[in-house]
């Protein structure tokens, strides 16, 4: 049996956290409750805590240094892609020229 990766919403998270920082129950309590895993409403409260409205940006969201890390990777694969070519052009022409 594979086991399926649930989502959730972005409201839904911060709703979660919301209730971690202001309900009297231990966090476990509230995670069991919710029928999500307290590692994972751990995780939520720290991303929440080190980026505020930030976190949680969803699928296909990016933050400016996760997209700005994405292009960076893509011009380089290009460069790359450019700089094989070159070589190739330049072992042909050096070959025809003895």
């Amino acid at each position: 049996m594979q086991k399926t990766q649930r989502t959730f919403t972005k409201e839904f998270k911060l709703e979660a956290v919301q209730l971690v920082q202001t309900s009297k129950k231990p966090l476990a309590q509230i995670a069991r409750d919710l029928g999500i895993a307290d590692s994972t409403l751990h995780h939520w409260r720290k991303l929440f805590s080190e980026q505020g409205e930030q976190a949680f940006p969803g699928s296909g969201h990016q933050t400016p240094q996760e997209e700005e890390i994405r292009h960076l990777k893509r011009e380089n694969d290009l460069l790359r892609q450019e700089r094989d070519v070159l070589k190739k052009a330049i072992g042909i022409f050096s070959c025809g020229q003895l």
